[in-house]
């Protein structure tokens, strides 16, 4: 090896040894900068929590440590506590919040907070604070002087750090995996719900002189982003299990997306009203897309409010089914209707329009009489609802919600139909109208067979449309059946056999004496049907709006109860002409054998 790179080698070796010296110097005075600071950093800390909180939140934490070489720093054993005589104090000056949180975390980590800006231009910039798994309890109190409140502080943070800093700025402050606790302290006992796997992210946080005042800025920050992922919640009657895939929010766009959201029965069909004891709707509900635009983030913070332009919901299916094998709970089930539970809600709500779109809606219900499940089925489902509320000052200014649906019935026949739901009527008042197209008449078997012991053997429904007006108690209205090459036939269960038994003699002379083959007839009469269906104070609202219609359809084709009990006088007559004739048969044969 020559001279030149024996000199060569002996450079690089001392610049290296300078370096590591150097920066064994740089982080031995780091480490002692930050010992000597350690008391004035956990000092500062303590009062900006209490100064800029009015007093209400105080901190407390174990350990401080900070690396000013990188830039980094942590604390450990973290508790931000907030102060309960402080808050009613500012309750009775009317500057305590709606909400209060009470946290805590095993460590909190200050990733790059840039001495030399620090130092240089007394700002505090820090990239990143990290929460690990901690665990949040926010209280929700709602308070009339906060009703129009806007999203900023009472009194700025500013006035604070301005005697040593000209700004302090966070990047991102992240919550991550959160075990979060509401406690709703508006009724006369605490509620509280909680969650896991929760993630939130607070974007560019800023204490400086105009950051409290700026309209584009939501209590000092300029963004949140939530997510939650995987989420499963067994309510508290053990039926259901509540299943979200994943949900995410930005509140800057305020936009909400939540895919695959599912309400799932924890047991089968024929199992669930055996569980319950008694017959009782049994949903099963899959939603895979689920969208809201336009919500307001600092209301919903402020009042558990949640407000929305638009929610769009699509790709999925909601089946109702009723076992009414067991008798009913005898529960008379007022304030049931859509509207009456969108109602009785705990948070308010209002959406002032949602979108359905490539829905499979369905109800189904086992009879106990011809023990056979009928189900009436709608595919392809889509429409929207306006002005979905239970807030009372949009109810007053508009007190209608509206449904416009679409959507194929038993996977045929194009239904259209229009709800119009009167929000603040005591006895769920609520009208429905619509038209159904062309259908194929064996195709209503799979309800009319098990539900209303009549199978249509054969017909074409050309148009039914129907208008009726209702509530709670009865509904009222007319009901127009266009068809053609009616027949049907009437059923009966026989004790024994496992299927419905056609009534051959009643079915002959129902088609021959009384169903109308066809409306119009040939000589151009149409039969306009009167509805008048008085509900059935325990039956569900599905039920009611299918018994309503079908007492319509019945009474078009001919199958009133008056035609009916004349139906049954001519069977009787039949019966009587029957025993006679064999009576006087018996006779015959005794004298033959006399």
């Amino acid at each position: 090896m020559n001279e030149k790179s024996r000199k060569t080698i002996s450079l690089i070796k001392w610049i290296v040894i300078t370096l590591f010296l150097l920066f064994a110097l740089a982080d031995a005075a780091s480490w002692l900068l930050a010992a000597r600071m350690r008391p004035a950093i956990t000092r500062e800390l303590k009062d900006l929590v209490l100064n800029s909180t009015d007093s209400l939140y105080s901190v407390k934490f174990s350990r401080v440590n900070t690396n000013f070489l990188f830039g980094n720093a942590s604390v450990s054993d973290v508790e931000i506590i907030p102060d309960t005589v402080i808050y009613n104090k500012l309750v009775r000056l009317q500057r305590a919040p709606n909400n209060t949180y009470a946290v805590t975390v095993k460590k909190l980590t200050i990733r790059n907070f840039h001495p030399y800006q620090l130092w240089k231009g007394q700002r505090l910039r820090v990239d990143q604070l990290l929460f690990e798994h901690p665990k949040v309890v926010m209280t929700n109190k709602q308070l009339e002087f906060n009703e129009d409140r806007l999203p900023r502080p009472y009194k700025s943070p500013y006035a604070y750090i301005s005697q040593f800093l000209k700004e302090i700025s966070v990047q991102s402050i992240d919550l991550k995996d959160i075990s979060f606790s509401y406690v709703n302290k508006n009724g006369d006992v605490p509620v509280t719900d909680s969650l896991n796997k929760l993630n939130i992210s607070l974007k560019d946080w800023l204490i400086d002189a105009g950051s409290a005042t700026d309209p584009g800025r939501f209590y000092l920050l300029k963004d949140v982003w939530i997510n939650l992922s995987d989420y499963k919640y067994a309510t508290p009657d053990s039926l259901y299990h509540i299943e979200l895939n994943e949900l995410s929010f930005r509140s800057s766009t305020g936009k909400l997306n939540v895919r695959k959201f599912g309400v799932i029965p924890r047991y089968g069909e024929m199992e669930f009203a055996r569980v319950s004891g008694f017959a009782k709707d049994r949903f099963s509900i899959l939603l895979n897309d689920i969208d809201l635009k336009g919500i307001d983030l600092p209301l919903y913070v402020r009042k558990q409010e949640l407000l929305a332009n638009e929610m769009n919901i699509s790709n999925g299916y909601v089946s109702v089914f009723n076992n009414n094998e067991l008798p009913s709970r005898g529960t008379v089930r007022m304030g049931k209707f859509p509207h009456q539970l969108l109602q009785s809600v705990k948070g308010l709500v209002t959406i002032h329009k949602l979108t359905l779109a490539n829905l499979d809606l369905s109800y189904a219900e086992y009879d106990r009489e011809s023990k056979m499940k009928g189900k009436i089925t709608f595919e392809n489902t889509s429409g929207t609802l306006l002005n979905v509320t239970n807030e009372a000052k949009a109810k007053a200014k508009n007190p209608v919600m509206q449904a416009n649906l679409r959507s194929d019935m038993m996977g045929q026949g194009r239904l259209i139909v229009d709800f119009r739901f009167d929000l603040l009527s005591e006895k769920g008042a609520f009208s429905y109208k619509g038209e159904l197209g062309h259908l194929d008449g064996p195709l209503l078997n799979r309800i009319t067979k098990p539900l209303g012991m009549l199978q249509v053997k054969s017909g074409v429904v050309r148009k039914l449309s129907f208008d009726i007006a209702a509530d709670e108690n009865q509904a009222k209205g007319k009901l127009n059946f266009a068809y053609n090459d009616l027949s049907v036939t009437l059923l009966k269960k026989v004790e024994g056999k496992d299927w419905l038994v056609k009534q051959g003699l009643i079915s002959m002379l129902a088609n021959a004496m009384v169903i109308n083959a066809d409306n119009p007839d040939s000589k151009g009469n149409f039969i306009t049907a009167k509805v008048d269906y008085k509900r059935n104070p325990t039956h569900s609202f599905f039920s009611f709006i299918w018994q309503s219609l079908f007492q319509g359809i019945k009474y078009t084709v001919g199958l009133s109860p008056q035609k009916q009990a004349e139906i049954n006088k001519k069977i009787q007559q039949f019966e009587k002409l029957k025993t006679d004739r064999e009576l006087r048969r018996q006779a015959r044969e005794r004298r033959k054998r006399g």
